[in-house]
């Protein structure tokens, strides 16, 4: 059975909505323009949805000059962000256990941004050459780097193993719960979890480690409301140890274009 790419989505300001494409161009660091922005506190410190569940109702669209930015419930005009960062105030962002350089936006996306969370922040964005190492236990060459991202470039996940989750559901969910890259069709129910060397288009990508998931999976990406699913029905058959374990992390072998109906074709 042929493995065909039936999504490809971004997500330009890491843990805002995502947006889908016919086509993309994968670069060294993941998609072009996904997660190459970031929302940080006052002291630099990266934020998401796991500490602000509202973030889920903030919505971004890539136009001819920049992004466009607006929020699907409060009365707010929308926020234009250009490619180009309007400072040249840098900043190093704390991500997890990284740090990365990133160039503050505009004051105006400050105080788009902090009106709208009602905190104070800023938006910052990561230039070609801040580079951002990937963690060389899972590296090929040990000149992997990524984004915004929460640690790789690219998050693939099959149809198949959202299909078997929801048929454990009450309520079943949709794949943006999860917000992967890419998308398949084809196969059996966590196939990707063997995906090792694969060519996708133009772009040759790699597995390397399993994807394990926090609370973000359980705010619900329409209502901003968060549940206990699908934490406590993955981790009766995907738990390893302390981790619940769903989709693959890939990174970058070959840099290329992608597009929707591409034939994944795995290495033997």
């Amino acid at each position: 059975m042929a493995i065909i790419i039936t999504e490809i989505n971004i997500y330009p300001i890491k843990s805002l909505g995502g947006i889908s494409l016919h086509s993309a161009q994968v670069e060294d660091r993941g998609l072009q323009y996904d997660r190459r922005w970031v929302l940080a506190d006052s002291e630099n410190m990266f934020r998401t949805q796991r500490e602000n569940e509202q973030m889920a109702l903030i919505e971004v669209a890539i136009e001819c000059d920049g992004l466009k930015v607006s929020h699907r419930k409060k009365d707010i005009a929308p926020l234009k962000v250009p490619f180009d960062p309007q400072t040249n105030d840098n900043q190093m962002i704390t991500i997890w256990d990284d740090v990365v350089r990133g160039v503050r936006v505009s004051d105006e996306a400050d105080a788009w941004f902090t009106e709208v969370l009602g905190k104070e922040t800023r938006l910052y964005y990561q230039p070609d050459d801040s580079i951002r190492p990937t963690d060389p236990k899972y590296s090929i060459t040990h000149e992997e780097h990524t984004s915004f991202s929460d640690a790789y470039p690219v998050l693939i996940i099959g149809e198949s193993s959202l299909n078997y989750l929801n048929d454990k559901l009450e309520e079943k969910m949709e794949m943006k719960r999860f917000r992967p890259n890419l998308v398949f069709s084809g196969g059996k129910a966590h196939d990707e979890d063997n995906f090792r060397y694969f060519q996708v288009g133009e772009a040759k990508l790699v597995g390397v480690k399993l994807c394990a998931r926090c609370v973000l999976t359980t705010i619900n990406p329409e209502t901003a409301e968060k549940g206990k699913e699908p934490l406590r029905t993955l981790a009766q058959y995907r738990k390893n140890g302390s981790k619940i374990l769903f989709g693959q992390n890939l990174l970058v072998v070959e840099k290329g274009q992608i597009k929707i109906g591409d034939e994944i074709v795995l290495e033997i």
